[in-house]
């Protein structure tokens, strides 16, 4: 496509020539800031994700397909396609519900948006600075997309990250590889073809392994389409906010195609990230928060728990209701286990959802108690705020009430600096040393200055047996 048949800037063009744009000396420092630190959550996602049963399975497939390439499999020292690559690690970062979110978009960007890009530095052999530029880009992409989708298709069942995932990776993986304007907009049109997926997990039959699946195929799809767009492959320039285009079809007369572009390079999707405290649905978290607080630092018995109510917007009440989960990923997305769980153990540590724990029967039978009703405060804020309001009795005849419209760790109640490094190492305690992990940290804060993406990733890759390195 010559430069002078590009169409008119609608704005999907805009969106698009904006990201192609990009440079971090045009960049606010803050954006910058927030970029790294969403990068480092994720790589910490990535990396304890990896050892779970969907990340092996999908990571030895794509191996045995003979996919060789120079892009990492993070927590594994193979190498693959990018395109291959993405799909492992994306299922990998959302792998135990601890990825970041934006949550008026209702879309999970670290899970798509990293390992597109990590994927595609590796195979072009970028700079850190391209990297950086590629996370900001999929990040402003995945969010603005998901607010111009709106809600209605995500109550209508689909998964709003496998809509909105292909275009955040593909924004990602194409301003890494620094296509043209008329390559980008290629690989948007092609990465809307690719967006679907359905929120059948949440549906109280037990969720398996589907929606881990989801961010790595967005990953994928932005990947693999990016490349193509990069070899001359061509779509419809309206593909995105056109005639039959992903908007229209999805969202019709809900729509939103004015959100591509509001306030563009003024609000920036990186500082809007909700950085996840505890490894369950978003919204799960108020409810969470608020009942440890209510315990204190010790848990309680189930049995010493006489009332526990719960009230939050209709549609965490209608899909996250499931008393009796059956498996890890139903248990992370039940209020009422997780809220037994935040008063009987540690609702942080991510082996209380899955083996023994998952099976505890006194804390099945408080979930079996708990009251979850609608609250009319969090009814009206939501999509804004994934808030709740709580209600405790214990036998001893303490009573606690409280409210939480955003829980800790959204952009008005922030992680301090502090507390995202410890969740980052807490994620990678059994993936490397403390020493490595800090250099993994440190390797992030001046992500700029690398000459190559790779000087970060191959300090993921696990030790080599002393025989090998002899």
């Amino acid at each position: 496509m010559k430069a002078e048949t590009l169409p008119q800037q609608g704005a999907a063009q805009q969106l698009i020539r904006f990201c192609q744009a990009l440079s971090l000396d045009a960049v606010p420092a803050s954006v910058v800031a927030y970029a790294k630190w969403c990068l480092l959550d994720s790589l910490g996602c990535a990396l304890f994700g990896s050892r779970q049963p969907w990340a092996t399975i999908m990571a030895d497939e794509m191996l045995s397909e003979g996919s060789r390439g120079r892009s990492s499999i993070l927590g594994r020292s193979e190498t693959l396609a990018a395109p291959a690559a993405a799909l492992c690690n994306g299922t990998a970062t959302h792998g135990f519900e601890l990825d970041d979110l934006l949550d008026e978009a209702i879309v999970h960007p670290g899970a798509v948006v990293v390992p597109a890009a990590v994927a595609a530095a590796e195979a072009v052999n970028a700079p850190g600075s391209r990297l950086l530029l590629g996370v900001i880009a999929g990040y402003e992409a995945g969010n603005r997309v998901g607010l111009a989708i709106g809600v209605e298709p995500s109550r209508r069942g689909h998964h709003q990250t496998a809509l909105a995932g292909p275009l955040a990776s593909v924004m990602a993986a194409g301003v890494v590889m620094n296509l043209t304007p008329e390559q980008l907009t290629a690989a948007v049109g092609l990465a809307c073809s690719t967006s679907s997926g359905t929120k059948s997990f949440a549906a109280g039959t037990g969720g398996g392994m589907m929606k881990r699946m989801h961010a790595g195929r967005a990953a994928e799809a932005g990947v693999r389409m990016a490349q193509l767009a990069a070899r001359g492959f061509t779509a419809p320039p309206s593909a995105l906010d056109g005639q039959f285009g992903l908007l229209e079809v999805l969202s019709g007369k809900s729509a939103h195609p004015e959100q591509l572009t509001q306030d563009l390079g003024k609000r920036w999707a990186v500082e809007q990230v909700y950085v996840k405290v505890y490894p369950c649905c978003a919204w799960i978290q108020a409810t969470v928060q608020q009942l440890v607080a209510m315990r204190g630092a010790h848990p309680v018995k189930a049995e010493e728990v006489k009332k526990l109510r719960i009230g939050v917007c209709s549609y965490s009440a209608r899909n996250n209701g499931n008393v009796a989960p059956p498996d890890t990923m139903g248990a992370q997305y039940s209020l009422p286990y997780c809220a037994a769980l935040a008063v009987t153990a540690d609702p942080r540590e991510p082996s209380n959802y899955f083996g023994k724990e998952l099976d505890d029967s006194s804390r099945r039978a408080l979930a079996r108690r708990i009251e979850l009703t609608v609250d009319p405060e969090m009814e009206a804020a939501y999509p804004k705020h994934y808030g709740a309001r709580v209600h405790l009795e214990l036998a001893n005849g303490k009573t606690y009430d409280s409210a939480v419209l955003d829980p800790h760790g959204m952009p008005s109640d922030p992680c301090s600096d502090a507390e995202r490094i410890a969740k980052f190492r807490l994620l990678v305690r059994d993936r490397m040393p403390e020493a490595r992990a800090s250099q993994v940290i440190d390797a992030v804060n001046k992500l700029e200055k690398l000459g190559s993406a790779g000087e970060l990733t191959r300090m993921m890759k696990p030790d080599q047996p002393a025989s090998a390195a002899a």
